[in-house]
């Protein structure tokens, strides 16, 4: 009877709509759910589409403060964190944008932008075809299985051969430099200096080791790599700028004098003089903390905070280096290439661990001057030094040799295997993809078949930012590959295909590999929400203890 009563009341018109969402919760499904994730993630792989390949364009990212701030930059990971994204789906990209640049270093624009070309496709599939989501995730599943297969078969490891390896190391330098700033006339340079660095680490994956330090003035050609560690401040006046040897002590405490700290608590006197003895008192308190420092049996005291005028003329009457303010990241990277511990209180020397270098000395970088360490006991330490003249134009280039050497490092210490560049790996997972669809039977095909499309807009859009006719290229590609040139790809000094092995345009397995599965996984993800619930946030309430 109660079902009755509440089916009449319904057909009558007067039921009232049922609240469920507190503080105006807001529900979005079906058609308009399916709409507003497939947008998000196409709408911000158009924002870095622009960007990808050795011709793609630079974006400037302007901050909204007072000062401004602006950014140059090509990288799809830089562009995609420093914009603020509201849509769920966009927020999922940003972040296989991240995880691409923490995993291998390279292609984060590449891997936005495969997602967002499979979730164009889906679009399609959708609301053209009225294919269900499962069926077309399903089908990409199978798909990108085997676009994975066809690019491990397709892989090569010639780490065997020490100078064919080298080579080959330079060759991948100079691929992911090619769409960075310092591709354009500065490849080569950049390229040698990034292998030597890390073949310093001897297959380490530390690259805490190599520090890069940015110098403005010169040119970007005079950017070179040293051998030592450079830090980039100067030694206390009055104290040995040269010194052999060096027995050197890693700190964090404070080393100032100059006015009375007592915290929390006052102190009332009756003469200057009273004023007098609390000074002499703190004085007398940092002498005897600076002899427990020299008993250490060191020549060289590096502190991250300041050190001030007492202990400075301390050090220097008893022949010590002090130098003062090294930032924490500094001061940790020091104690990790000197193999010394950080220290903040001086009471058990024995128990110290000191670091040791065989020269200290100081030197001039352009007209400034800077403090290098050379023979430290981390021998495989290095230092990039990266000269320019804008700070833009330093930051870019500091996040271009990053990304190198990521790249370089995971090749050299965890996956050797190299695929060929320039749109023919993506051509050859296409080829595979569209077998599997032509065996397959059902709509599951239809779905195949827009996972190989989606591969082959990847060389399509490298072709179409360098100018060139895209449908062109990529129709003549796939006949190359179709009729067995399984070598062939773009050439975009020209706009035309070329041999990619003769054109030397190879990319690390580990990024081609990471980046299809990042994209696919994140792309299927997104298909498989029907709803989405945003909650309102929480009001701000007035507190009864401030009533004005």
């Amino acid at each position: 009877m109660m079902d009755e009563h509440l089916l009449q009341q319904a057909l009558g018109g007067s039921i009232q709509p049922i609240k469920i969402f507190k503080d105006n919760g807001l529900q979005e499904k079906g058609d308009d759910a399916v709409l507003t994730t497939l947008m998000g993630g196409i709408v911000v792989a158009d924002i870095v589409k622009s960007t990808l390949g050795p011709k793609g364009m630079d974006k400037i990212l302007q901050s909204r403060d007072r000062d401004g701030d602006i950014k140059v930059t090509n990288d799809g990971a830089t562009i995609l964190k420093s914009i603020y994204v509201d849509n769920p789906a966009s927020k999922i990209l940003v972040d296989i944008s991240k995880t691409q640049d923490d995993e291998a270093g390279d292609g984060t624009t590449s891997v936005v932008v495969f997602a967002g070309e499979l979730l164009r496709e889906a679009d399609r599939l959708i609301h053209e075809h009225k294919i269900h989501p499962q069926v077309i995730i399903q089908g990409w599943r199978e798909a990108s299985r085997v676009a994975l297969q066809a690019l491990e078969n397709s892989s090569v490891d010639r780490s065997k051969n020490n100078e064919q390896y080298y080579e080959d190391l330079m060759d991948l330098a100079r691929t992911t430099l090619s769409s960075k700033i310092l591709g354009h006339g500065y490849k080569d340079h950049f390229s040698k200096i990034v292998v030597d660095a890390v073949l310093r680490l001897k297959k380490s994956t530390n690259i805490e080791m190599i520090h890069i330090v940015k110098k403005i003035g010169g040119s970007i050609g005079e950017s070179f790599l040293d051998d030592g560690f450079i830090l980039l401040k100067k030694i206390g006046l009055g104290q040995p700028k040269r010194i052999e040897n060096a027995k050197i002590l890693v700190s964090n405490t404070a080393m100032d004098t100059d006015k009375v700290k007592i915290f929390s608590s006052k102190v009332k006197v009756s003469s200057p003089e009273e004023i007098a003895k609390i000074e002499q008192a703190e004085r007398e308190r940092m002498t005897e903390k600076c002899q427990k420092i020299i008993n250490h049996g060191i020549n060289c005291f590096i502190n991250r905070q300041l050190i001030y005028n007492l202990p400075e003329q301390f050090f220097a009457d008893n022949g010590v280096c002090a130098i003062e303010h090294a930032d924490f990241e500094g001061v940790e990277r020091l104690a990790l290439v000197l193999g010394a511990d950080i220290v903040s209180t001086f009471d058990t020397p024995d128990k110290v661990k000191l670091g040791h270098c065989d020269l200290i000395e100081e030197i001039m970088i352009g007209e400034d001057k800077a403090i290098k360490f050379s023979g430290v006991a981390r021998g495989e330490a290095c230092t990039i030094v990266l000269r320019g003249p804008t700070k833009q134009l330093l930051d870019e280039a500091e996040r271009s040799i990053h990304d190198a050497i990521c790249v370089i490092s995971q090749a050299v210490s965890t996956e050797p295997r190299i695929v060929l560049g320039a749109g023919c790996s993506e051509m050859l997972m296409s080829l595979a993809v569209d077998q599997l669809a032509q065996s397959t039977a059902g709509k599951k095909a239809i779905s195949i078949e827009a996972y190989a499309r989606a591969l082959r807009q990847i060389p399509a859009i490298i072709a179409d930012n360098g100018g060139y006719d895209s449908a062109e290229l990529i129709s003549q590609l796939r006949a190359a590959h179709f009729n067995g040139k399984k070598t062939m790809g773009l050439n975009m000094t020209n706009g035309t295909l070329g041999d990619v092995m003769q054109m030397k345009v190879i990319e690390s397995l580990n990024v081609k590999r990471n980046f299809v599965r990042c994209a696919s996984e994140a792309a299927e993800m997104i298909l498989r929400i029907d709803q989405i619930f945003r909650s309102a946030p929480r009001k701000r309430e007035k507190d009864p203890r401030y009533p004005h």
